[in-house]
């Protein structure tokens, strides 16, 4: 798969499996989407259900899952201990491989539409998707859960929807729209009934109120166990660790009188935030993620790709693409030459700063030449994925959303103003890179700024062209201004003093 995405839609049925089962399998009907884990809680009355593939196909599966839940699940008659605002309560989507958070978000912001459209159900945005500042949070979005917000949405501008009628849907609520990065959901279990206490340690622990950042917490109470449970969700795992909150869990519930018997994971986890928590506690000397053995191999298997592609002639790699943009169709276009323009781009500054990294003396190799390394190596990767995102046919994108002519438009605009400001950004990092190497790396970098350049002057020429054909004065005004920021980061800089350099070994 060139691009994959996942989704973590979370249905409110717990209980009943064959309603689950005739969820998944609505999902399950598109083709192209894999189904990777299922799990349903009684206490919660919930169920969790993660799905990846291409965009397009996990968005649809993501929509049938939504109408079906809608048929199927009443909220009127529903009851369990974790907040919730519709049948289908969340519908997060997260970038994987060759995706972005901001396409993420122009994703969240289609499906959004279409399930409104399809099933009369309206949508709130949240996180990186949410088109209000009050709504990034998901808690304030579900404040008052089904019962209040079925009011509220009534009569206080405030709270409707950000999509569809000011009111809820009589039994299926509303349903949470969103991109986010990847999302732990972590439950600790305690060795009391009490739940007041379970409350007391999700206080403890969670930002809003002082505790652990990427934090939110929540304590429940579990009848079918007779125990108490610490629910979290951990945003970025990378910031705070699981034995971080775990470590923190175990103190408060020392401090209360009780310990902790168990946790469990919701969903799925990265590998990496296994790798992070059993470097602290087994205290390995030597742990990086090199010696774990799926790393290891996936990097020597990424080595012989690169080693084979070097082997064949430049012109035979290139011929074929060069014979698609001369051809008498419309893709690949200006918006996939773009970003290929921004790929060599990085390519050609990651190599610079290879280059000088292994022949600079030792000691010399900064970590930020390091991580401009890696930067460059992502860049690269990220316009490669875009040259076929900026070309994507209409008839793909209308048949799997029934999007209107200005909605493909608008899509065709934010691809071309992503890969103009992906491209303002690697020409910022060439700019910072060439102030840091020998003179005889120089020429590349200067030959990758002017690729950056081209790049980012494509996006914004294509933007531009689409920008005439919409209507909407704000959204134009909106994207002009964002193309202006982009064409200000491309402005000259100063020509730096004449120094001496370190000579290259």
């Amino acid at each position: 798969m060139k691009r994959l995405i996942e989704c973590v839609p979370n249905f409110s049925e717990g209980r009943d499996a064959s309603k689950v089962d005739a969820i998944v399998a609505a999902m399950r009907s598109v083709p192209g989407v894999l189904i990777l884990d299922r799990s349903s809680d009684a206490d919660h009355n919930r169920s969790v259900v993660t799905l990846a593939g291409e965009p397009e196909a996990v968005a649809e599966a993501a929509i049938r899952g939504a109408g079906k839940a809608a048929e199927l699940i009443d909220l009127t008659q529903h009851s369990g201990v974790h907040p919730r605002i519709g049948a289908t309560d969340v519908l997060p989507f997260i970038p994987v491989e060759g995706c972005t958070i901001e396409d993420c978000v122009a994703l969240a912001h289609r499906v959004g539409r279409e399930i409104w459209d399809r099933y009369r159900i309206p949508v709130y945005f949240y996180e990186a998707a949410a088109t209000k500042p009050e709504r990034v949070n998901l808690e304030d979005v579900r404040r008052g859960q089904f019962e209040g917000l079925h009011e509220e949405a009534f009569r206080n501008p405030d709270r409707s929807p950000d999509i569809g009628e000011p009111r809820l849907h009589p039994t299926a609520g509303a349903v949470a729209v969103g991109a986010r990065k990847f999302l732990i959901a972590y439950n600790i279990h305690l060795d009391t009934a009490d739940v007041s206490i379970a409350k007391k340690i999700a206080k403890a622990i969670r930002f809003s109120s002082g505790g652990l950042r990427y934090v939110k917490a929540m304590g429940v109470e579990l009848k079918s166990r007779d125990l108490a449970q610490v629910s979290i969700n951990l945003t970025d795992f990378e910031q705070t660790p699981l034995h971080r909150v775990f470590e923190m869990v175990k103190s408060e519930a020392e401090h209360h009188g009780c310990s902790v018997v168990g946790s469990e994971i919701i969903g799925l986890i990265p590998r990496k935030a296994i790798e992070l928590t059993a470097e602290f506690y087994m205290k390995l000397e030597n742990f990086s993620p090199g010696i774990v053995l799926e790393n290891r191999l996936a990097a020597a298997i990424e080595s012989l790709a690169v080693q084979e592609i070097a082997k064949r002639p430049i012109a035979d790699l290139a011929q074929p693409l060069l014979d698609a943009v001369a051809a008498s169709t419309d893709a690949p276009g200006t918006g996939s030459v773009a970003a290929l323009a921004g790929a060599l781009a990085a390519s050609i500054g990651e190599m610079a700063a290879r280059v000088y990294s292994s022949n600079a003396p030792q000691g010399q190799v900064s970590a930020e030449l390091c991580t401009k390394v890696q930067f460059m190596h992502v860049a690269a990767h990220k316009f490669l994925a875009a040259i076929d995102r900026s070309d994507e046919s209409e008839q793909t994108v209308g048949s799997a959303l029934h999007l209107s002519m200005e909605s493909k438009t608008r899509h065709r605009v934010d691809v071309s103003l992503h890969i103009a400001e992906s491209a303002a950004e690697v020409f910022e990092q060439l700019v910072q890179l060439e102030a840091m190497v020998v003179p005889s790396i120089l020429s590349d970098i200067q030959m990758a700024r002017l690729m950056a350049t081209a790049a980012a002057r494509g996006g914004l020429d294509s933007a531009t062209a689409d920008l005439i054909t919409i209507s909407d004065f704000e959204y134009v005004s909106e994207m002009k201004s964002r193309a202006a920021t982009i064409e200000a980061r491309l402005a000259p800089s100063p020509e730096p003093a004449t120094q001496e350099k370190p000579r290259e070994h």
